[in-house]
């Protein structure tokens, strides 16, 4: 049986709250007809009508991506007249439009905010914080050592848990709702969050002198 060196355990934690870098907002679009492929964006009027609305807030026609089509058709067959469900993804790069961008989907008749992804670049903060946390034990592990008489010689075991906390932005019944008519003044009838903390928490085991 191996036998374990003379150690003392130190616990330590950090967290750091960042904000999103931009936001990825998905829409649906209910259209009167079915147009697929690279025609979707001019040819679907529905959905050519939000774009224009777009562009005025300054969103570039790239930063809206067509995701996928779900036809409807009471008949079972697919027709050229058959109305479609149109689900799009816009990438909000300036986060100081974002609002702008909400309204502006709030306002046209039959398109449906139906998520929101926040994106952060936060790799940079992930290590900063583990380093920060590491340092914390460090110090705490030469203050015990020395209270006690002992010298550090080492780590011998380390355990690092990582996790977010973010918090979801809820949606008002108004923004809910999957088609409904435009109101006389757009409102974003939802509140905005978008930041999340990054929490480190690490178990140090040092090996130490003998007692």
């Amino acid at each position: 049986m191996e036998h374990k060196p003379d150690t003392i355990k130190v616990s330590a934690s950090h967290k750091e709250e960042i904000f999103a870098t931009h936001a990825e907002l998905h829409v649906t679009v209910k259209g009167s007809s079915l147009i697929s492929g690279n025609e979707t964006m001019k040819k679907a009027k529905e959905v050519n009508q939000l774009l224009e609305a777009l562009k005025q807030t300054g969103v570039k026609e790239e930063a809206v991506t067509l995701q996928g089509v779900n036809v409807s058709t009471s008949t079972g067959a697919v027709l050229k007249s058959s109305t479609a469900s149109y689900r799009l993804k816009i990438r909000c790069e300036d986060l100081a439009k974002f609002a702008e961008i909400l309204d502006v989907v709030a306002s046209q008749k039959n398109a449906a905010l139906t998520q929101t992804d926040w994106k952060y670049d936060e790799d940079a903060t992930r290590e900063a914080v583990l380093l920060t946390t590491l340092e914390k034990a460090k110090s705490k592990a030469a203050k015990i050592a020395q209270t006690m008489g002992v010298k550090l010689l080492g780590v011998y075991e380390l355990i690092e848990n990582v996790f977010d906390e973010e918090a979801t932005m809820p949606f008002q019944p108004q923004m809910k709702a999957a088609f409904r008519s435009a109101p006389e003044e757009p409102s974003l009838g939802m509140d905005v969050q978008h930041t999340k903390t990054i929490h480190v928490n690490v178990d140090i085991w040092y090996r130490v002198s003998e007692f």
